[in-house]
């Protein structure tokens, strides 16, 4: 089956989705728009409550990777080529879980939500005014990408200084994060005509400043 986009658009009209490159401020954002404006809040990966037990191998091959990972070395030491088409071809297998779990939580309620659903899909199920781009330099992306206490991250990382190499795990693992980051991804999101907000690596606490940005982009206030 399949629904055309201008019923998606029609079921999330109460939805709001900020998507972007990594250590933008995503999550942050995110979470204090939520608490201002009594929205529902979802995080990064809200939808994989449903999706780790629902996906299955022959329709959601790499959304079922982990789920079928003997050991989490072989995760880390991937080529930095693989890493990057895995975490794309994931955000896509993912982008449905999330059209089904935002449209059954945003039926009386708006929704706030740190999305990684392919920007050209945005384009086609949600509107200018309910979306918006966050980005950060690529050094902050990959440098910074293990300074904050995600449990995710801190996993990752202890998987990483455990291998027999951990310098050149790191190595090869940071090489993918900067494939994911890479000019040509900033670049799609940054051209895709959607209001953005770019991140300055300047030390300043712009978290304030930045909310009221994108609440007023939004039209909360």
């Amino acid at each position: 089956m399949k629904i055309e986009n201008n019923i998606l658009k029609h079921y999330l009209k109460n939805v709001y989705f900020i998507t972007g490159t990594a250590y933008a401020g995503k999550s942050t954002t995110v979470k204090m728009l939520a608490e201002r404006y009594n929205m529902i809040f979802c995080g990064e990966n809200y939808h994989s409550a449903v999706s780790d037990i629902v996906a299955t191998p022959d329709k959601q091959p790499d959304s079922c990777y982990i789920k079928n990972l003997t050991d989490w070395k072989d995760f880390v030491t991937r080529s930095p080529e693989e890493y990057e088409r895995w975490i794309f071809s994931v955000a896509k297998e993912a982008a449905e879980f999330e059209v089904a779990e935002l449209i059954s939580l945003s039926r009386d309620r708006k929704v706030i939500v740190d999305t990684n659903i392919p920007i050209d899909v945005l384009k086609e199920i949600s509107d200018y005014n309910h979306v918006a781009v966050m980005l950060s330099p690529q050094s902050m992306s990959v440098e910074r990408f293990f300074d904050r206490d995600d449990p995710e991250k801190l996993f990752i990382l202890s998987v990483i200084e455990s291998c027999e190499n951990p310098e050149a795990v790191m190595d090869n693992y940071k090489r993918g994060l900067a494939l994911i980051n890479s000019q040509k991804h900033y670049d799609e999101c940054a051209n895709s005509g959607f209001f953005k907000v770019v991140r300055e690596d300047n030390g300043k606490d712009t978290r304030e400043e930045v909310c009221d940005m994108i609440a007023k982009h939004f039209g909360l206030i």
